[in-house]
C-alpha cells in the first residue's frame, strides 16, 4: 500500500477471525513501527505480545474482576470524565458502532456484552500490551512517545493485511495483566492493542469514525492569504 491508503483506509477492527498471527510477521510489525520518534531518541516503549492460554486468563480476569465491581487500576491518568465537543465525540462514535451492530439504546444486555468485549481485548487472537520504562514516570514525554509508536503500529499492521484496536478496557485490571504478561516491575502499562486477521462480516468493522477538518484543528500564522 501506499502511505496515504494506509493512513486514510485504516479503521479500528473490533471483530476478528479465529486464525493465528505467525510471530514472524508481529516482529516485523514491531520493527517498522519502533521507527517511530520519540523524545531525544530515548525510546521509552516496550511491548509485551500475548496470545493462547495467556490472553485467554488475562480475559477471564478482566471480566471476572469487572462484573465483581472491582475498582479500575489502570497505571495510566484517566483524568476527568470527558464534556463538551470532546464527549459529543465520544457519543457519536458510540452511536456509529451501537447502531452497526443493532445495539438498541434500551437493550442494556447488549451493551453489556459489548462493554465485555472490550474486556476481552475484543477476542483479537493478539494482545500487544505498550509499556514504557519506569524510571520517566512523571514526564509526559514517555506517554507521548507511546502514543507515537502506537499510531506506527496500528498502521504498519493495516499494511500487512492485519487490524488492531488501541483499546484502554484490556489493561483496566493491572495485576491481572502483570500476573498473567509476566510484565517486570520496572515496567508502566500504558495502553493494550488488539491484534489479527479483520472478520469483514462484522458489522462494527465497517465503521468509519468521523474526523475534524484541518480548518478546525489547525491555526496557520505567517502565511500569505489565498
Amino acid at each position: 500500500m501506499q502511505y496515504d491508503e494506509v493512513v486514510k483506509g485504516r479503521r479500528s477492527i473490533r471483530g476478528y477471525l479465529d486464525k493465528p498471527v505467525p510471530r514472524e510477521l508481529i516482529e516485523e510489525i514491531l520493527e517498522l513501527a519502533m521507527r517511530a520518534p520519540s523524545s531525544m531518541n530515548t525510546q521509552p516503549w516496550n511491548f509485551y505480545v500475548i496470545s493462547g492460554e495467556p490472553l485467554d486468563r488475562i480475559r477471564a480476569g478482566n471480566t471476572e474482576r469487572n462484573l465483581a465491581g472491582v475498582p479500575h487500576s489502570r497505571e495510566f491518568r484517566t483524568g476527568e470524565a470527558f464534556a463538551g465537543k470532546h464527549r459529543e465525540r465520544q457519543i457519536g462514535v458510540a452511536k456509529q458502532l451501537f447502531a452497526a451492530m443493532g445495539i438498541a439504546r434500551e437493550d442494556k444486555e447488549g451493551r453489556q456484552d459489548w462493554v465485555l468485549r472490550g474486556f476481552r481485548q475484543f477476542d483479537a487472537p493478539v494482545c500487544i500490551i505498550v509499556t514504557y520504562d519506569k524510571e520517566l514516570h512523571g514526564s509526559d514525554d514517555a506517554p507521548f512517545d507511546c502514543g507515537a509508536v502506537a499510531t506506527a503500529l496500528v498502521n504498519a499492521a493495516w499494511s500487512r493485511g492485519l487490524g488492531a484496536v488501541i483499546n484502554s478496557q484490556g489493561i483496566m485490571q493491572s495485576p491481572v495483566v502483570r500476573e498473567h504478561a509476566g510484565i517486570a516491575d520496572d515496567q508502566v502499562i500504558m495502553k493494550s492493542i488488539a491484534l489479527g486477521w479483520p472478520d469483514e462480516t462484522f458489522p462494527a468493522n465497517a465503521v468509519v469514525s468521523e474526523r475534524k477538518s484541518v480548518d478546525e484543528a489547525a491555526v496557520f500564522i505567517g502565511f500569505e492569504e489565498g
